[in-house]
């Protein structure tokens, strides 16, 4: 009797071990390249799983024989039964993009999802147009076209960067106690040909994103991969060429990647007064992959630019007939730059169920910018004409580790991670010049070092249709100035720490369904100079923000994405034109309503749109003069996009930005506008040609507008207006490129 008892027993546990057993394999595409984010579903045990950005999955529940379901959008879906338990490897035949066969609840991000699509349609060949593709984000060039970006998001102005985390690759863009401000993001280092995803979030609801990210957050990962080598040049009016080269360097090797990439662009742009812009970019990156599906990349880049510039015009100048929208009251104005980086990332699986995910990065930054806000208000003989410049050097690491368990029939997704970013500025610095050469008066010099430590704690709880999501993170920075104008050494410093809970809830009511519930607080940090200067009052503003929203398919062709939100901000950050700087105000709220739609026609035609409505003010000012100068109430984009229609490709953007108050009291508007942009493409064999047209109905529009207080020359009282940088006009440039 005990003997059956015992092999019962055995024979019990034996079942239960093959019922539990997991299967471990790995993705690929036909280049055996490991593809990420593949749903892997087994249709027996209906537990599922998703590939890690090695390709790898490790599925539960799952035992030989067992048929498992194979889906990525892009790809044929595949259906096999389960041969061994490791080494379990499948093969993805890439195919058409086919927005009927997205499944909301089988995408682990439906954010990546639609951006991923919308590289596909309408890919990138502008630093700017990568930033666009951000779903609500509006940009703004007003130095030449090698400063960086003006930022809008969600009623922000966001000026460079103060209240938008960017990163590449897990290395930061944004530039703490910058010389021209917070937050300053020069994406220009990136190649948009190199770019792979565009992982982006809208709110401080992530426990991985820290610094800036309040307003939302855009993360860029480059290609591990070249499928093709190519080389492409494009040519068009105002002197503009624009060459890229990437080049394979390890074909068919197993297991490892490697290219280059090369940008050379010039350009003397519409104006009056030639830009001379040149930019070049080099940027290199090696993958391997060990036996075990560890990954390891190495990332080398660099770029420099210079340019001149014509600045912000007064209104009033272009009215009177004085000067053109593309002339100049002082044509002095531009800069160079340049940075240097390294970055080395490593994925590791320690176990089947726990992955380590570690980067470390080098920077080196120099910049140096001339501009001219206020013309002779400050010097009526010499000009207003400013310096700021600075020499930056960065070290940084991140480490995050991710374990997948079961907690009581729950399955539990535990991630946990740390971060170290250490800032070396050398001679920060403020000046009073004169025609680029004469430094007539430092205003500020100084040395800054600045740390930021971080480490974080999220877990997702998945109860059937119902996914939970706490997260806290934890930030303590470390801030330091030697100020090089006073006669005694003397260092200044300050420490701050700040904890960020995070709560977010996702109901998957249907798998063309899920309804969303995000909440938390995030935060940005001063400048520097400013929290030693107020001895560390308002270091590290909060915002407290709540999203509820859906992803919804009421079509098999038609993705719809909404979200009602409101934000609140314990310190705005208002730009102040007469200075050229930003400077700290009150506090402010934001509430508004996102919506988004992407529409497959046919194969080949796809329809896009997102709009964003926001109500932005003061709280701490009465109604009638609590605007928020510049903050946008109404955005729009939206599109036709071909692909591959018997070797053509291409379509027509539209972009849209309303009127906006440019003053608290809103006596002063900045004017909207309209634009319009087309492309066309036609492949035939290795040959691609290209014709690309901004501005096709030639409207006059202000990409950038202020409202400043300036006085001319001739002038013996100072004026307040829009003071404004021309977009472009009708421009026509043609492109070719050759692919081997």
């Amino acid at each position: 009797m005990s003997k059956r008892i015992l092999g019962a027993f055995i024979l019990g546990c034996l079942s239960f071990m093959t019922y539990a057993q997991e299967v471990k394999g790995i993705v690929v595409n036909e280049l055996n390249q490991p593809l990420e984010d593949v749903y892997v579903y087994n249709i027996n045990s209906e537990s599922h799983t998703h590939t890690s950005e090695n390709g790898v999955f490790v599925s539960t529940n799952t035992k030989i024989a067992d048929s498992i379901r194979v889906r990525l959008l892009g790809y044929k879906t595949r259906t096999i039964q389960v041969e061994n338990t490791t080494d379990f490897k499948i093969i993805l035949e890439e195919k058409t993009f086919q927005l009927d066969e997205m499944v909301i609840t089988e995408e682990l991000n439906t954010v990546s999802t639609i951006s991923r699509l919308d590289l596909k349609v309408t890919p990138v060949n502008s630093s700017q147009e990568v930033l666009r593709k951000v779903p609500g984000l509006f940009i703004g060039q007003h130095a030449g076209g090698g400063k960086a970006e003006q930022i809008f998001l969600r009623g922000f102005d966001v000026d460079h960067g103060t209240d938008v985390s960017i990163s590449v690759d897990g290395m930061p863009v944004n530039m703490v106690s910058h010389a021209h401000g917070q937050g300053y993001s020069d994406l220009h280092f990136v190649i948009p040909e190199t770019i792979n995803k565009i992982d982006f979030g809208k709110g401080g609801y992530y426990a991985q994103e820290g610094d800036f990210n309040t307003a939302g957050y855009v993360n860029f990962e480059t290609k591990d991969y070249l499928k093709e080598s190519s080389i492409s040049a494009s040519a068009g009016q105002f002197n503009t060429l624009r060459t890229v080269g990437l080049f394979d360097l390890l074909e068919n090797t197993k297991n490892q990647n490697a290219y280059v990439a090369l940008e050379y662009i010039a350009t003397d742009g519409p104006f009056e007064s030639p830009q001379n812009f040149n930019r070049l970019n080099l940027f290199g990156k090696y993958v391997m992959y060990s036996p075990e599906n560890d990954k390891l990349t190495l990332t080398v880049s660099h770029f420099t630019s210079r340019w001149d510039a014509s600045g912000q015009i007064p209104q009033r100048e272009v009215d009177n007939g004085n000067i053109t929208r593309f002339g100049a009251i002082d044509d002095t104005e531009g800069g160079e730059t340049e940075r240097t980086n390294f970055n080395v990332t490593f994925d590791n699986y320690i176990s089947d169920d726990t992955k380590l995910s570690a980067n470390a990065f080098y920077s080196h930054y120099a910049f140096e910018l001339y501009s001219n806000f206020t013309f002779f208000l400050e010097d009526p003989v010499n000009g207003d004409q400013i310096k700021q410049k600075e020499d930056r050097n960065i070290f940084g690491v991140n480490a995050a580790i991710t374990h997948t368990t079961d907690l009581g029939g729950i399955e539990l997704n535990l991630s946990s991670g740390f971060g170290v970013r250490h800032d070396v500025v050398d001679d920060v610095e403020l000046s009073r010049t004169l025609n680029r050469r004469t430094t007539l008066e430092n205003i500020q010099l100084g040395d800054i070092n600045q740390t930021n430590i971080d480490a974080f704690v999220k877990a997702e709880f998945e109860l059937g249709k119902v996914k939970i999501a706490p997260a806290l993170r934890v930030d303590y920075f470390k801030f330091l100035y030697n100020d090089a104008l006073q006669t005694n050494y003397e260092t200044l410093s300050e420490t701050k720490a700040i904890l960020s809970p995070k709560l977010n809830f996702f109901y998957n009511a249907k798998d063309n369904l899920q309804l969303y519930l995000k909440s938390g607080l995030g935060f940005h940090s001063n400048d520097t100079r400013v929290v030693v200067a107020n001895g560390g009052e308002d270091i590290l503003p909060r915002s407290y923000g709540a999203d509820f929203g859906s992803v919804w398919k009421p079509f098999p062709k038609l993705v719809v994405n909404s979200a009602l939100w409101y934000l609140f901000l314990e310190q705005e950050f208002v730009y102040v034109g007469d200075a050229g700087i930003v400077e700290p105000s009150g506090k402010t709220r934001r509430y508004g309503l996102d919506l988004g739609l992407r529409y497959q026609l046919t194969d080949w035609l796809f329809l896009d749109s997102d709009a964003t409505f926001t109500n932005a003010r003061s709280t701490e000012e009465p109604s009638g003069k609590n605007y928020i100068p510049l903050a946008p109430d109404f955005t729009f984009t939206g599109g036709l996009s071909v692909n591959n229609l018997d070797g053509f490709s291409g379509g027509i953007r539209l972009r849209y930005l309303d009127d906006r108050p440019a003053n608290e009291d809103n006596s002063i508007v900045a004017e909207g506008y309209f634009v319009t942009d087309f492309n066309v493409n036609y492949d035939f064999k290795a040959i691609t040609l290209g014709l690309a047209i901004e501005n096709v109905l030639d409207v006059d529009w202000n990409e950038t507008q202020f409202a400043t207080e300036s006085r001319l020359r001739n002038e013996t009282r100072p004026v307040e207006e829009i003071h404004f940088t021309p977009g472009t006009p009708f421009f026509i440039k043609a492109k070719v490129t050759y692919t081997f």
